[in-house]
């Protein structure tokens, strides 16, 4: 934990010749105790998130800041972009506020969060500063001052999970949010901070607010000076055209814009000139200011201190309560929770969405025609079709409809393909379970096979009772007077609950019972009986023979 030697000055801050003067009880920390960015949160190979508790607890639970209320800034963008280049220069200026020069001497070389030239990514996860900066507020309050470094988007490494993930968690952890853009801001900077966006405001809860605090544009590179200045007054007229709604647009486009708006309370741009091509080219560029170009330097003297002044920065809040460095760290870990588990759907490319649209469409209408055909053949008002042939005529419609599947182009490829095929095949036969309950429904003997079951036990009933009385066995004749009575009470309230509508889980049991009876008792004594018919036809063919040439001859007469 960082603990503090000397007297601080107006910004609540050590001088440049104290800050390597703290002392780190982890043994994880560097040895000099310098300050250093710290990796909270890692991605590991597996694409899964991991909160480093341990080293956001250090950091944010230590006593002279866990109970200050908190200012997180961060910086995130497409990678290799030069986030991590800014942001040491951010740091420059929280230790080297007070002086003119902040910037430092013209050949040291630029040190902080870990940056290098090159087409690799370097930063991953989401790393912090160790070093919360107590900055005092114009109004006489203290402040604490965190900046966080994240993992660039869409490098060849990470899924766009990944990356939607980081993007989302930093911006719900800042009260500020650098969107860092080369160039230009272009629509599909636009339409991924959208997504990046709705992926955060789903892990938090719903909230009559705008769910984030400051977006700002910082637009790298920019190249058209001549249209929009460098700097904040640029970026802002600059920012306003590219987020302008119109009638004339298309609803998709007003529907992004829209969307940003709703979701940042300001919004602001800053354009950046580009650094020059020594910083671009030279492998061995280190951040020295003397080979950075002249209106790169100028433009950056602007930038930070806007940045990051007293008058400018904001207390993190979340549903309009003021977050302290402590409730940071509980928000941390709760979201990190929602990230790791299964509950927020996955955000995918414009390719996957779209082919996996494409699929469900194909499966839609093969859906369609099945239900269509097979209406004609057993639908409301056709009559009861023998299970045999509703079997027969669903395998041939289910065929056709599997062709129609097969038909419609895809994107996505065949295997991409063939798993909405085994959703088809699933849901058709799903919905023939529902047609053959249906065409059973029309059977006139499956709806009276409960009164029927229950009027044949009630006759056999009584002709046991009357036999078992005659020959004197009245236990017998009892048991089946009572049975008797059982059915007939049974067929009473059977008929009570089909007339009225009531008490329908009863008239289920009766049926589920009565059905039982039919299909464990009587059908496999008609079967038996029949059996035995045949077997004596066999035994005994003789007679049969004889009177059927007896009735020939008859006829013949």
């Amino acid at each position: 934990m960082a603990k503090h030697r000397k007297d601080r000055d107006s910004w609540g801050e050590w001088s440049l010749g104290d800050k390597n003067v703290y002392d780190w009880s982890s043994e994880e920390e560097e040895p000099d105790g310098r300050a250093r960015p710290v990796q909270v949160l890692l991605v590991k190979d597996d694409h899964t998130f991991e909160l480093d508790e341990g080293a956001l607890s250090r950091i944010l639970l230590a006593e002279e800041v866990r109970d200050r209320e908190v200012v997180a800034i961060s910086v995130a963008g497409a990678f290799r972009k030069g986030k991590s280049f800014l942001m040491d220069f951010m740091l420059r200026y929280m230790y080297n506020h007070a002086s003119e020069s902040w910037l430092g001497d013209r050949d040291e070389p630029l040190t902080g969060f870990s940056w290098r030239g090159g087409s690799e990514r370097e930063t991953t996860g989401i790393q912090i500063w160790s070093e919360v900066f107590l900055v005092d507020k114009p109004d006489g309050r203290k402040v604490a001052v965190l900046l966080m470094d994240t993992q660039g988007t869409f490098d060849s490494q990470s899924t766009l999970r990944d990356s939607a993930t980081v993007f989302a968690l930093s911006t719900m952890i800042s009260s500020m949010q650098v969107y860092n853009i080369s160039q230009n801001v272009q629509e599909d900077d636009l339409q991924h901070l959208q997504l990046f966006t709705e992926y955060g405001r789903l892990a938090m809860e719903e909230t009559f607010l705008k769910p984030f605090q400051s977006m700002i544009f910082l637009v790298r590179d920019w190249s058209f000076p001549y249209e929009f200045p460098y700097g904040q007054e640029g970026g802002m007229k600059f920012l306003e055209k590219r987020l302008k709604i119109s009638e004339n647009q298309h609803e998709e486009l007003q529907n992004v814009r829209k969307h940003i708006h709703s979701c940042f309370t300001n919004i602001s741009c800053f354009l950046m000139p580009h650094p020059g091509l020594k910083v671009a080219t030279n492998p061995h560029f280190d951040g020295r200011i003397s080979e950075i170009d002249g209106d790169f330097l100028n433009n950056l003297k602007v930038l930070v201190p806007w940045l990051l002044s007293p008058h400018n920065i904001d207390v993190k809040e979340i549903n309009g309560s003021k977050i302290t460095c402590r409730g940071l760290v509980e928000y941390f870990k709760a979201y990190i929770k929602i990230y790791q588990g299964e509950e927020l759907p996955h955000p995918k490319s414009m390719l996957q969405a779209t082919a996996e649209a494409n699929n469900l469409a194909a499966v839609a209408a093969a859906k369609d025609l099945y239900n269509k055909k097979m209406e004609e053949v057993c639908g409301g008002d056709r009559p009861f079709l023998a299970p045999s042939e509703l079997q027969a005529r669903h395998g041939a419609i289910r065929e056709e409809a599997l062709q129609v599947f097969r038909g419609v182009k895809k994107m996505g490829g065949e295997e991409f393909s063939r798993r909405y095929l085994q959703q088809l095949e699933g849901e058709v036969d799903e919905v023939f379970v529902q047609y053959i309950k249906h065409n059973d429904s029309k059977n006139i003997f499956h709806a009276a096979r409960t009164p029927a079951t229950l009027f044949v036990v009630i006759f056999v009933m009584y002709v046991a009772a009357g036999i078992t009385g005659f020959v004197g066995v009245d236990i017998i004749a009892s048991l089946c007077n009572m049975i008797l009575g059982l059915a007939l009470i049974t067929l009473c309230t059977w008929a009570y609950i089909r007339y009225s509508g009531e008490y329908r889980e009863l008239g289920a049991v009766i049926d589920q019972v009565a059905g039982a009876l039919w299909d464990q008792a009587f059908y496999k004594l008609y079967n038996v009986a029949a059996n035995h018919r045949h077997l004596y036809q066999h035994a005994f063919p003789g007679p049969q023979v004889e009177e059927g040439a007896e009735e020939r001859d008859k006829k013949r007469d």
